[in-house]
């Protein structure tokens, strides 16, 4: 029995409009130039919806694309929409093919990326994870990378820099804005922490049926206990309290313990609490950081209704290690056997402000990275050790340090500091630091610089020359670099080659050699820090960078003197 022949055109509607979903985009205009039915099926909304949420992962706020995605489908315009996300894609590839042709222009075109907003992340990962085959491959991702760190610390900074104007920020972003900086391709930028924390909310109603029956004081015990049953906050072993990664809220989430400071605990605990209808807020005292849950107006935290005029009293939480109420006299008690006298108790027992939570949070990640440089530095002049403590490259040290001082730059000054004046003096404390910094690993986020910190120092001395600064490199970024040629006699004290592969006499890590300096050229500080001075040749002796394939006893940055 003969069938009859088939052609798609014979296929009902809803039939070719699945078929279309697997359709590349770019086979599109071919198919609707094949008839007025597929140019028709070819425009429908919902097609191209299904388009912008496969073909692109990130959004930049502007568009809101999570409304967007739960809307109506009639509502927004999708095809233009994934045009829109396809030219973004197109100027992005075009400025890295730039950035990679030529030296010149370099810091101008890092910008121009930046100005493309979050929609650019979708292609600077895809470079970034470019394949070995690439004849290009290495440079491609270095530069893809950067540009990614340069955008991630772009809106962090934004997000800070709105604490100045009196803008509102809340207190997850300004904490996951330290993470912006150490993201890199990473999963853990403001939406993914908003998405988790709606899906703990979430799973915290669903595990308890009754939760909008319970009284406040309950739903807060309730939030801790799944929090701590679920290894989200606190610490399983005291001896990494001092770890680098501990200080930040979205590694603290995804990482599988889970493991964080009392003031992330703390933060986390508050958010989740937020988003469930609870007024709780951060308590920091000396050491430590606790949870404030407040009651709602007229009523106290176990429901009693209150009279007129009289106000309920707050209870106090310890996420980092507890799922119970804190007395109020336990902490009055710690506070007493840390000097504090009982009349300043009140004082310390009021909520912190986010302002305050944010600079505290960038101290405690200082003291980690110091922690960790002092450790290695100890290794290094230990020369009988043979226990060497592990050392973390991740996060990345320099660049969790550079975040932590543009807040305390930019955040502004505790409730207790002197106006404007204390807010000179902290920014003229941490301004060459924070240059040092730039100068030596993130000379592009000059643009940052002339426009968050130069204005800081107007009718200052040190605005004319911030200003000089900011002049020189631009000028200096346009001009085509000078290269340096090698000859016999500066090399000839280089004893190994970019390639070789080593394993350190006295600190034992396995290494890979991927550049030398005929003497060393990394700054003063660390070239004091890491005592270069009392080397047998001192700074005058070649210095290899290097790629560890081990982390015992890592000098800072991956540069040594083998």
């Amino acid at each position: 029995m003969a069938y009859p022949r088939l052609s798609i055109t014979g296929l009902p509607d809803e039939i070719i409009q699945q078929i279309l979903y697997y359709v590349p985009p770019a086979s599109i205009p071919s198919l609707q130039q094949a008839s007025k039915r597929f140019s028709d099926l070819t425009d429908e909304p919902l097609l191209w919806r299904y388009y912008c949420s496969t073909r692109f992962k990130y959004w930049s706020p502007e568009h809101d694309i999570k409304q967007k995605f739960g809307g109506y489908v009639t509502d927004v315009d999708w095809k233009k929409l994934y045009e829109h996300r396809c030219a973004v894609d197109r100027t992005t590839r075009r400025i890295i093919d730039s950035i990679l042709a030529s030296q010149m222009g370099r810091i101008e075109k890092f910008e121009r990326i930046a100005e493309l907003g979050y929609d650019a992340k979708d292609t600077l990962i895809q470079q970034y994870r470019v394949g070995d085959d690439a004849e290009d491959a290495l440079a491609r991702r270095y530069y893809s990378d950067s540009v990614l760190g340069y955008l991630h610390r772009t809106l962090a900074i934004k997000e800070w820099s709105k604490f100045k104007v009196g803008e509102s920020v809340t207190l997850e972003r300004a904490l996951a804005a330290y993470d912006m900086f150490v993201l890199h391709d990473r999963e853990g930028d403001f939406s993914y922490i908003s998405d988790f924390f709606d899906d703990l909310a979430g799973r915290i109603q669903h595990q308890h049926c009754d939760f909008s029956e319970l009284t406040l004081r309950a739903k807060a015990t309730a939030i801790a206990g799944f929090l701590i049953a679920h290894n989200l906050t606190g610490l399983r072993s005291e001896r990494t309290y001092r770890d680098l990664q501990n200080s930040f809220i979205a590694i603290a989430l995804q990482t599988e313990d889970h493991p964080s400071v009392p003031l992330i605990s703390t933060t986390i605990f508050c958010c989740v609490a937020q988003r469930l209808g609870l007024d709780a807020r951060p308590c920091g005292i000396p050491f430590h950081v606790y949870a404030m849950v407040f009651p709602t107006k007229g009523s106290a935290l176990d429901g009693k209704v209150l009279q007129e005029g009289e106000a309920g009293n707050p209870m106090y939480m310890d996420p980092f290690r507890s799922a119970q109420e804190i007395p109020i006299d336990t902490i009055k008690a710690q506070l007493s056997e840390m000097g504090a006298t009982a009349s300043s108790h009140s004082t310390f027992l009021q909520h912190s402000t986010i302002t305050e939570i944010v600079l505290r949070s960038g101290r405690n990640i200082m003291n980690s990275v110091q922690y960790a440089h002092s450790s290695a530095v100890a290794q290094h002049t230990n020369h009988g050790s043979h226990h060497l403590t592990m050392v973390s490259n991740f996060p990345d040290m320099e660049s969790a340090f550079y975040g932590a001082l543009w807040a305390s730059i930019l955040v502004g000054i505790p409730s207790d500091g002197d106006g404007s004046v204390a807010a000179t003096v902290r920014r003229r404390q941490y301004l060459p630091y924070i240059l040092e910094h730039f100068e030596t690993h993130f000379p592009t986020d000059i643009g940052l610089i002339e426009r968050y910190i130069v204005p800081l120092f107007q009718h200052l001395p040190e605005y004319d020359q911030l200003s000089d600064t900011v002049r020189v490199i631009r000028a200096g970024d346009t001009m085509p670099k000078q290269v340096k040629g090698r000859t016999e006699d500066n090399v000839q004290h280089v004893r190994f080659k970019v390639g070789e592969a080593f394993r350190h006499k006295r600190y034992n890590y396995l290494a890979i050699i991927t550049g030398w300096d005929v003497e060393c050229g990394a700054g003063e500080h660390w070239m004091q820090q890491m005592g270069v001075d009392q080397l047998s040749q001192g700074r005058q002796q070649s210095f290899y960078h290097v790629l560890y394939v081990t982390t015992h006893a890592i000098p800072r940055g991956g540069y040594d003197k083998l």
